[in-house]
C-alpha cells in the first residue's frame, strides 16, 4: 500500500479520535455545569451543589469517586462497596421501593452513617454542609432531573408489643421466607445467605438480628417498620408492603425485636437526627 495513502488514513483516524475526545470533553463540561446547579431542600434549608465541591473532594471522593460511580481509589479495599450515586438507587428511604429518596432521606443518611460499612457518622458537618452535599450527590444521577421522589410512606401508630403479636410475627418470619436469608434463629446464616449479591453483583451479607448492632436506616421501631415496608433498594431485601398489612408488619417488628440480645432489648422510639 502506498506510504502516502497510509499516512492519509492515519491522519484522518487521528483527527476523528481528537474530534471525539473534544466532543466528549464538551459534553462532560456541560454535564458538570448542570450538576453543580443542582439544589436540595430540607425544611427551610436550601442546599447548593456548587458549595459542596470542596467537601466532597476532601471527604467523599476516596470511596465514591470523582464521577460518583463508587470507584474511588479506596473502593477496592472497601466492603461493602461504596454507593454508586449515578444509579440513583439508595437503601435508606422513606419512599416506596423503586422510587427516589427524598432530600431529607439523603440528609439523614449522611448524618447517621451506615453501620457495618465504611460510611461513618458525619456529625462534623453543619446542617448547611449536609444540605449542600445532598445536592451534590443528586447531581450525579439523571434520575433526579427526570423523576420526583416517591411519596413518603406513612407509618401508622405502633400497637403495644404483646405475646400474641410476637407469635404472629414469628409465623410471618417463616411464611414470608425471611429465614432463607436471616436464618431461623435470625443470625444471618440462612440457606441463601452465602449466595446473596447486591444489584452490582457484589457479595452481601444478611443482617444478624442477634448481634444488637444498629440497623442500617435508623435504630428504632419505626426505623425497622420503614425498612420492612420500603425494602433496601439495591440489595436482595425486598419490600413487604404489598404482601402485609401494617398491623402484620408491626407483628414482624415485635418478633424481630425478641431476637436481639437481652441487654439490648427492644428498639427505641424514633428520635430526630
Amino acid at each position: 500500500m502506498p506510504t502516502k495513502l497510509l499516512k492519509r488514513w492515519w491522519l484522518a483516524g487521528a483527527a476523528g479520535l481528537l474530534l471525539a475526545q473534544t466532543s466528549q470533553a464538551q459534553i462532560t463540561s456541560y454535564e458538570e455545569k448542570d450538576r453543580l446547579n443542582t439544589e436540595s431542600h430540607i425544611g427551610n434549608i436550601a442546599g447548593h451543589a456548587k458549595n459542596a465541591a470542596e467537601d466532597y473532594r476532601r471527604y467523599c471522593v476516596g470511596c465514591h469517586g470523582e464521577l460518583g460511580d463508587g470507584n474511588g481509589e479506596n473502593a477496592q479495599w472497601v466492603d461493602p462497596k461504596p454507593r454508586d450515586f449515578t444509579l440513583g438507587v439508595f437503601k435508606c428511604r422513606s419512599t416506596p421501593t423503586g422510587t427516589l429518596p427524598t432530600d431529607k432521606d439523603l440528609y439523614d443518611t449522611i448524618a447517621r452513617g451506615l453501620d457495618r460499612s465504611n460510611m461513618p457518622v458525619w456529625n462534623t458537618f453543619t446542617k448547611q454542609q449536609r444540605a449542600d452535599l445532598v445536592a451534590y450527590v443528586k447531581g450525579f444521577s439523571p434520575r433526579f432531573r427526570e423523576e420526583k421522589p416517591g411519596d413518603v410512606m406513612q407509618i401508622p401508630p405502633e400497637p403495644p408489643p404483646s405475646a400474641d403479636s410476637v407469635k404472629r410475627g414469628s409465623e410471618l418470619f417463616v411464611s414470608m421466607n425471611c429465614f432463607l436469608c436471616h436464618g431461623k434463629d435470625g443470625r444471618g446464616h440462612g440457606p441463601s445467605a452465602l449466595s446473596l449479591t447486591d444489584s452490582k453483583g457484589y457479595s452481601i451479607q444478611p443482617y444478624d438480628f442477634t448481634s444488637g448492632a444498629r440497623l442500617k436506616c435508623g435504630d428504632s421501631d419505626q426505623g425497622l417498620f420503614r425498612e420492612l415496608a420500603t425494602g433496601l433498594d439495591g440489595t436482595p431485601m425486598p419490600s413487604v408492603a404489598d404482601a402485609l398489612k401494617p398491623d402484620q408488619i408491626w407483628d414482624l417488628v415485635h418478633y424481630i425485636a425478641t431476637l436481639r440480645p437481652a441487654k439490648t432489648g427492644f428498639f427505641q422510639r424514633e428520635k430526630g437526627l
